[in-house]
């Protein structure tokens, strides 16, 4: 063999040759190179020696008595321990049927005998580097799977959870609003029949329980409407927002007329969805530009662009603002920013666009300065 080239090296080879004296050759000549050689006289030793020491790469001759080296490299990539070692053959084979004939078994390359040190090198280098590329690649991909069973695992056990949160929700809901209402109206009873009657102290008192019995009311009603969103949905369909935000308007006529406010609505388009919920979106948005206002009356404005497969519809006011570090509270359900006795609400509104959205495909968020006013963006699907 030539003088070899000065490469850095270090995997475990197997040789699998009849012949000793080549045997030793190839085997001083790697281990010189710092790696370390194994050697077989027979292919099938050659066998053996791969399952047991499972070798990096393996050069194995053709021309051998009994078993040539074609039937030993399929035996090799034949086994699951075996297949993904790479296979070079040693041959004076030169002829290109004989060579497609390695390859067909499984080989990855040749080295021509008598052999160049040099190349022989190379060629290790060469084929040990993309083992190890495809060890690696195989390891990553694994973990890839991992993590996606995993996450897999992670989302199942969500939408159960979500799931058994909406119906859990939904029926507790459900079930206090009868013991609930008939606390309330005795309370009320109490305080008009006793208004009065009892000294300062019970009067206070009285008020205080049908204040806190009122706003339970509130939070159980926002929370069975919350628990809706997924309990009671519809299938999408074909429709209308223009028509859906004015029927809003009209339900929100009142609050309208007592502040002043302006609603100004552009041409807004088809969409397909569940027109109960969106029209709840769009009643809870603009009832919200009306209410947190400034001293001035409001201004709020309704528009849509395209986006791809989606409508992008913004909902602007000119109100009191929210600062930046309350962008993603206000979407959490019973999140208030402001005291109950200047605004009211329970601070489940936003909760349910951001989830009637979502289950639409689409994201809501909200860009704000405080003082100026804010704009609720949402993307709901289009038309196909």
């Amino acid at each position: 063999m030539d003088a070899p080239a000065q490469l850095a090296s270090g995997g475990t080879i197997l040789i699998v040759d009849d012949m000793p004296a080549n045997l030793e050759v190839v085997t001083n000549h790697l281990e010189r190179q710092g790696y370390r050689a194994v050697v077989a006289l027979s292919g099938d030793e050659g066998i053996e020696r791969a399952e047991y020491v499972q070798p990096d790469l393996i050069l194995l001759d053709v021309m051998m008595p009994g078993t040539d080296g074609f039937e030993i490299c399929r035996r090799l990539k034949a086994s699951d321990r075996t297949r993904a070692i790479p296979v070079i053959f040693m041959t004076a084979l030169a002829d290109t049927t004989d060579k497609l004939a390695g390859f067909a078994a499984g080989a990855v390359d040749y080295v021509t005998k008598p052999l160049n040190g040099a190349e022989v090198l190379a060629r290790i280098e060469s084929h040990l580097a993309l083992y190890a590329l495809r060890r690696q690649l195989a390891a990553q991909n694994a973990q890839l799977q991992q993590e996606i069973a995993v996450r897999s695992e992670t989302q199942a056990a969500l939408q159960r959870s979500n799931t058994e949160f909406e119906q859990l929700a939904y029926v507790a809901s459900h079930d206090m609003q009868e013991p609930l209402r008939k606390i309330a109206s005795y309370l009320q009873l109490l305080s008009q029949r006793y208004q009065g009657q009892l000294d300062a102290d019970a009067d206070e008192f009285i008020g205080y329980a049908v204040d806190g019995a009122k706003r339970m009311q509130a939070l159980i009603n926002d929370l069975l409407a919350y628990s809706r969103v997924g309990t009671k949905a519809r299938p999408f369909a074909p429709t209308d927002c223009m028509l859906l935000v004015r029927t809003a308007l009209a339900d929100l006529q009142f609050a309208i007329e007592e502040c002043g406010a302006r609603v100004d609505i552009a041409d807004l388009p088809m969409v397909m969805g569940d027109a109960t919920q969106l029209s709840q979106v769009f009643r809870n948005l603009i009832s919200n530009a009306i209410k947190f206002h400034r001293d001035e009356p409001p201004v709020v404005r309704v528009t849509a662009e395209p986006a791809g497969a989606f409508w992008r519809f913004t909902v602007s006011d000119n109100g009191i603002g929210i600062a930046d570090e309350y962008f993603e509270r206000i979407f959490v359900i019973f999140q208030r920013l402001h005291g109950r006795t200047r605004y009211a609400g329970t601070g489940i509104g936003l909760a349910i666009c951001k989830k009637i959205v979502e289950r639409h495909g689409g994201r809501i968020e909200v860009r704000s300065v405080v003082g100026e006013g804010s704009t609720f963006a949402l993307t709901l699907p289009a038309l196909q």
